[in-house]
């Protein structure tokens, strides 16, 4: 097996869709050869505790009202190449995503990491829910059979969250300044949500390197 390690925001558009080129050739391919872990990394780390209003977030961060209804229907034509849905008439809340880091984490100590993943991307970009709010991340852990008054005991205090900012920084100090990044056996960095064909190739030379060890 290989380690593939993951660094991603949820409240990144492009960390989605490049978890759907992912996903699709991995279905494609059968048993895939890695070993995932998924990373920290916030696009907002000033980002105010209890987030702030998404059309206002939009503007500050991309400028006029067309630039941002340019870039959103961009987005939208991607997601569709991708064939997720994004639901992003319903959002109106931009997440601070401390808490969805921390629930991602908890989740890895129980073999459940990539589900979370899964389920707080499908909250956000497809439900449109505050991945901030409590009461949301704790539904998305008892969906994972995690212990959902023990989640919600965690996320009322501060545990792991200087750990999660710790490990953010050093995916800066590796210089990572994007996500979604993908590192490849400790060795190899693709950054960017890449095509279903590039991991095709990838999956296929891996297999071909362990067929010859």
């Amino acid at each position: 097996m290989v380690k593939l390690d993951i660094i991603s925001d949820p409240v990144c558009p492009w960390c989605y869709i490049g978890k759907s080129y992912l996903d699709r050739a991995f279905e494609k391919a059968g048993d895939h050869p890695f070993v995932i872990e998924w990373h920290p990394f916030m696009l907002n780390p000033e980002m105010p505790p209890e987030g702030m209003n998404r059309g206002e977030y939009l503007e500050k961060k991309f400028g006029d009202r067309k630039r941002v209804a340019d870039m959103l229907v961009s987005l939208q034509e991607h997601a569709a190449t991708a064939g997720v849905t994004m639901n992003l008439e319903g959002q109106t809340h931009q997440p601070n995503t401390l808490d969805a880091h921390r629930l991602i984490h908890w989740a890895g100590l129980e073999q459940k990491q990539t589900p979370m993943v899964s389920a707080i991307f499908k909250a956000h970009w497809v439900d449109a829910r505050r991945i901030d709010d409590h009461d949301v991340l704790v539904e998305l852990a008892e969906a994972l059979d995690m212990d959902g008054a023990v989640t919600r005991r965690l996320l009322a205090g501060d545990a792991d969250k200087d750990l999660i900012m710790e490990r953010y920084q050093h995916s800066g100090k590796m210089g990572v300044n994007s996500v979604p990044t993908f590192i490849i056996a400790n060795q190899h960095a693709v950054p960017g949500a890449q095509p279903v064909e590039l991991w095709d190739r990838v999956i296929a030379d891996i297999r071909e390197q362990l067929a010859d060890a």
